[in-house]
């Protein structure tokens, strides 16, 4: 049922990249790479290449059908090539090994795969940056240890996410140089049958970089930050995910998903308005970090190589992809559409009678010559004698305490309940992020 939904999302923008015919195609690009550096380096005529563009094709199924006599993908691929080629297909991987082939390739469909994420993400940051600004100046209560602390607004709330995002995105760009990688040079790395020039020709012209001294593969540490970056980006949705099913519960409902027209939240109890979005990104994060583990895994190769690797990359990478695509949109527009409820903010800001000003009391009774031990002593006693009772009514009690009305006028009581007192200063953080 997952792949349904997360198809629905991403076909054809990110699905497309991960299909073997897309897999295929660009290995046909790097072979073709290969081949017009070798004719601009006067290795084989420039004619045989030009009928090998004008002529080379390939069929999934019957890649699929060689590969199942051959034992070997590569060659299965090569086969096929030659029989729409024909003659001029002795040209063709050249001096080249498979994973010249595969790993070059690889780098296009994960460089592809990027620059769509950074597409989604960059509508994730418009949609985050959007509501902090539409919130900028809604109070609520922070919280710490999940117990109410001191005012803050849903606008400063999002502003912290919103600095979040921004930094996944100056990650992923530099992410894109570091997997824009390709190799050529040949069966252990060291251009035995194939040199150097031809590798710098062939990663120009597919828009990558030589790798800086590989082996027959890449080595892992390139696709292993990959995956760990995406999974550091969805471990941040699933932080904003969690805070929403934090802040949708029944008795706080200070936020809640767009429950649409005829959605329905429990088989059982028709009045079910449950964050199902949040939960199921929440559990694709899982997901993808036992990817980044995988990925891990995958540096330590033997020797110059071997493919312990490819069977788990098959797996992972476009697991990870897609997953991360459709979280992004997902979230975007969990975020474009959450409900808000001010009202409900106030009101449990205000509970037990304001007693998350306790430290402005405190602060204004040192102010006036207080020991900050007596001034703590005097705001706990009335803060827990308000704590958690019906009743219970922190203002009240400081109020009529004579030990802090000798200290300080009714007027001076009321402004430590300004919960502006708190939030003089959140410009700056508004002013740094451009909200």
């Amino acid at each position: 049922m997952w792949r349904t939904v997360i198809e629905r999302y991403t076909l054809p923008e990110m699905g497309n990249l991960w299909t073997e015919a897309y897999k295929l195609k660009t290995w046909l690009q790097v072979e073709i790479a290969a081949c017009e550096a070798q004719a601009e380096l006067g290795y084989i005529p420039s004619e045989a290449v030009e009928e090998i563009k004008a002529k080379a094709n390939f069929d999934p199924k019957r890649v699929l059908e060689i590969e199942a006599e051959v034992r070997h993908d590569v060659i299965a691929f090569l086969t096929n090539v030659n029989e729409y080629v024909g003659d001029v297909g002795r040209y063709i991987h050249l001096g080249l090994t498979s994973s010249d082939v595969l790993d070059t390739a690889l780098a296009l469909q994960l460089v592809a795969s990027l620059d769509v994420l950074l597409q989604r993400l960059e509508d994730l940051i418009s949609a985050i940056r959007e509501r902090a600004k539409e919130h900028r100046h809604t109070v609520m209560v922070g919280r710490s240890h999940g117990v109410h602390a001191e005012p803050i607004t849903f606008g400063f709330k999002l502003a912290g996410w919103l600095a979040e995002v921004l930094r996944h995105q100056e990650r992923l760009i530099n992410l894109r140089e570091t997997i824009a990688v390709g190799k050529i040079s040949g069966a252990v790395g060291t251009y035995g049958n194939v040199e150097p020039r031809i590798e710098a020709i062939a990663c120009q012209k597919l828009g990558l970089k030589p790798d800086t001294a590989s082996t027959q593969v890449i080595s892992r540490d390139r696709h292993a930050d990959y995956v760990q970056q995406l999974a550091l980006l969805t471990a941040s949705i699933e932080r904003f995910s969690v805070e929403i099913r934090n802040l949708q519960r029944t008795d706080v409902l200070e936020v809640e998903e767009f429950f649409s027209k005829g959605q329905k939240g429990s088989s059982a109890m028709p009045h079910k308005r449950n964050p199902i979005r949040s939960e199921r990104l929440t559990g694709m994060s899982r997901i993808i970090r036992s990817h980044a583990v995988a990925a891990l895994e995958n540096i330590a190769l033997w020797h110059e190589r071997d493919i312990s690797h490819s069977s788990v990359e098959r797996v992972i990478l476009p697991d990870t992809c897609i997953l991360t695509h459709f979280m992004l949109i997902d979230m975007t527009e969990l975020m474009k559409n959450l409900l808000v409820y001010p009202e409900n903010m106030e009101r449990n800001m205000n509970c037990y009678g304001g007693v998350v000003f306790s430290q402005k009391v405190l602060l204004a009774l040192v102010s006036k010559g207080m020991s900050r031990e007596e001034s703590y002593a005097i705001v706990q006693e009335s803060a827990h004698a308000a704590w958690n009772k019906p009743d219970g009514n922190f203002h009240d009690l400081i109020s009529k305490d004579s030990r802090v009305t000798q200290k300080l006028s009714l007027a001076e009581i009321e402004t430590c309940f300004d919960p502006q007192q708190h939030l003089g200063h959140l410009e700056e953080v508004y002013q740094r992020l451009g909200i």
